[in-house]
């Protein structure tokens, strides 16, 4: 993005002064900050520079929160010990996300939301301000390292699980969809750059939408993408409690004549303890927790090629070398593994060199890929016709590698169910009126309403492999294929070339008819594993 861009601050209004403050007030402020940008630089500079941005008209229509939320849920600007170190930037870092927005209505919701559960002095000193002030925002712009971290981190999520099970649905030449499903996710990838680039004030991928199609496009895209990270939340739940019922499998509860077998009282034991965390106001706590899904996601490959070329299990020579029959689920198993669009236009954004994007897509994707492809192969190898659709369900649990898979898998998704969840309850709590936010009770309770509902979900459909086909195929699809190369268009419009139309109209083929496909079959499915 250009640098005319990036030099912008966002002004934040409050109750007392709507119409903004005088010259000399915002002087005084600008040279507070000045000061402060000074005397915390030494703790900032060895990870991410901090920047500002103007308001535009691109974050005064809801979702207002997106940008922020998600930043934190991919970790994209997690905190420094810096960040935490000075009274200053501890100021800075309680109220980035309240204060990182324009407007009456909306500062005063995320001022009331996004507080600790125990309000801090500063906070406390910093609510009884009466006049209007200029306030930085905090995101930081990272590096080439940094944005490969968080490329792989918001790829290699809980579908690389299901990475074995797509070659038995598929047959091994189904792997090759892997690969061509990561190079038109690239391609998409580098469109939702040009799409930023080509506008002042775009940042993520609502952003764009509104560019496109006006404010109706950056709502329903909005949707979409809430809905992706609501579906992660189902699959986390489907995916301890599968792992925990196969840990326990005698494990049962009965209560007033209801009884809970291994999978139900699981469910809803792993509901129970994910729920106090989300309601957690300072979301940048749990940036911290963000990092670690790489880390388990590789801990899990390890263990995996542990017990296949260590404990020496065995191979299997079986499955075909392609499964018409399933290739449609295995359409949708790949095409989640790529669910990253989401994120693509907040690393861009923070990246400090823009010029490195393509790069850090690129070794993102293929890090990423080779990950999933190298799970498949070893997984199918070990496991063959029995490969389920989480492969920590094939280990056998003697191995100690075996158990560290498969306790890693458990607790990786509740320590991100929270940060998963919390775009989506901070739109939600954006639309609830200014003076019912006084209470905190309205925000614990829409919190609490969606974990139930997605436990409710999870227990009525417990199907982790076909509703990961049916994300990647119906959400996926629309997000990673169809919408960029939709939305590049209608913002150059003539300004395209013919290879880009040509390339676009390419993807725009597959995308609909591998969802469509995909998407028939993933709910067929489901709906005869329910009868």
């Amino acid at each position: 993005m250009k640098n005319s861009v990036l030099d912008r601050s966002i002004y934040v209004e409050n109750s007392d002064a709507e119409d903004g403050v005088d010259d000399e007030e915002q002087s005084k402020v600008r040279a507070e900050e000045d000061d402060d940008d000074e005397s915390d630089g030494s703790d900032s500079s060895s990870v991410c520079s901090t920047r500002r941005s103007r308001p535009n008209s691109y974050n005064t229509t809801w979702p207002q929160s997106y940008r922020q939320s998600i930043d934190i849920y991919s970790g994209v600007t997690p905190p420094t010990i810096g960040f935490l170190g000075t009274p200053n930037l501890s100021r800075l870092g309680s109220s980035f996300l309240s204060n990182s927005f324009r407007g009456h209505h909306t500062s005063e919701i995320f001022s009331s939301l996004l507080r600790p559960l125990l309000p801090t002095q500063v906070e406390d000193e910093q609510q009884q301000r009466k006049s209007s002030h200029l306030l930085p925002v905090a995101p930081r712009q990272c590096s080439y390292t940094q944005g490969v971290f968080n490329g792989v981190n918001v790829l290699c999520g809980v579908g690389i699980l299901s990475a074995p099970y797509a070659i038995k649905e598929g047959g091994w030449l189904g792997l090759s969809i892997l690969f061509i499903y990561g190079v038109i996710s690239f391609y998409t990838g580098i469109l939702l750059r040009r799409c930023l680039d080509s506008k002042p004030g775009l940042e993520t991928y609502p952003d764009i939408g509104q560019a496109a199609f006006g404010p109706s496009g950056r709502i329903i895209i909005s949707i979409f993408l809430y809905l992706e990270l609501y579906a992660c939340c189902v699959e986390y739940i489907i995916l301890d409690s599968d792992n925990l019922s196969s840990l326990f499998p005698n494990a049962h509860l009965n209560i007033g004549g209801i009884h809970l077998n291994s999978h139900l009282l699981f469910a809803v034991l792993i509901t129970l303890i994910v729920l106090p965390t989300t309601w957690l106001r300072d979301l940048s706590i749990l940036s911290y927790i963000s990092a670690g899904g790489v880390i388990a996601s590789v801990l899990v490959v390890v263990c995996l090629f542990w017990v296949g070329l260590v404990d020496n299990i065995g191979y299997k020579n079986e499955g075909s070398l392609i499964n018409l029959s399933g290739i449609s689920i295995a359409i949708g198993l790949y095409g989640y593994s790529y669910s990253g669009h989401a994120v693509f236009p907040n690393i861009y954004s923070s990246l400090k060199n823009k010029n490195e994007f393509p790069a850090v897509l690129f070794t993102s994707f293929v890090i990423s890929a080779l990950l999933f492809a190298g799970v498949a192969v070893m997984g199918f190898a070990l496991f063959g016709e029995s490969t389920q659709s989480q492969f920590t369900l094939n280990v056998p649990h003697e191995f100690m590698a075996s158990k560290i898979a498969v306790w890693t898998t458990v607790v990786n998704p509740i320590t991100k169910y929270s940060i998963t969840l919390a775009p989506m309850a901070l739109s939600l709590e954006e639309l609830i009126p200014t003076e019912r936010l006084e209470s905190h009770w309205y925000a614990i309770i829409m919190r609490t309403a969606l974990t139930i509902s997605s436990l409710v979900v999870a227990m009525s459909v417990p199907f982790f492999g076909l509703v990961m086909a049916l994300i990647g195929s119906l959400l996926t699809m629309l997000l990673a294929f169809i919408l960029p190369c939709v939305c590049f268009l209608s913002i150059v419009r003539s300004k395209a070339t013919w290879p880009q139309v040509a390339m676009c109209s390419l993807i725009l083929i597959i995308g609909v008819s591998s969802s469509a496909l995909g998407t028939y079959s993933a709910i067929s499915k489901i709906i005869n594993n329910l009868r």
